[in-house]
């Protein structure tokens, strides 16, 4: 792949870190506690060996998840349409209300900052559509249909 995703560069780091505690923190933790004496009442050793179990499948999750988000190659997306990546306007057709929308992997989501899911029903709802098009949302709270007004992609910002 060309270009790599920057939430693989997160991760990739989460990664390195979630590993040095599981090879040399969390190793010293439990070899501290274990100092102490009886373990069957040793809050400190069972912290640590359940902090050691969380860990390890927090690294099982991220390394299936990085394998997964490496095989997503940015070619792939739309130079013209929502994808991954793209800033979108969008206009309320009914309130008239204009927001604005980032489409991103749910690990990147950050709503106060207009970052959406690509899976959220506004991302799937987007995705695919052009300049012009209405997106229609379905949520619990009722049916809303947005104009998009303006896209940027993926591509056009690496462009600037």
């Amino acid at each position: 792949m060309a270009d790599e995703l920057p939430i693989i560069k997160v991760i990739k780091a989460e990664l390195v870190e979630l590993k040095h505690e599981l090879a040399v923190d969390l190793p010293r933790q439990i070899e501290t506690a274990r100092a102490h004496g009886d373990l069957s009442e040793n809050a400190e050793y069972h912290a640590a060996k359940e902090r050691q179990g969380l860990v390890h499948a927090r690294v099982g999750m991220l390394t299936a998840r990085l394998s997964e988000l490496s095989r997503y190659d940015i070619s792939s997306v739309p130079a013209d349409k929502v994808g991954y990546g793209s800033r979108v306007t969008v206009v309320d057709v009914d309130s008239g209300d204009e927001r604005f929308y980032e489409l991103v992997f749910p690990e990147e989501t950050a709503p106060e900052k207009g970052r959406i899911s690509l899976q959220s029903p506004v991302g799937q709802a987007l995705l695919h559509k052009q300049v012009g098009d209405e997106a229609v949302v379905r949520s619990p709270s009722g049916k809303r249909t947005y104009e998009i007004l303006e896209l940027v992609t993926v591509h056009d910002r690496k462009a600037d």
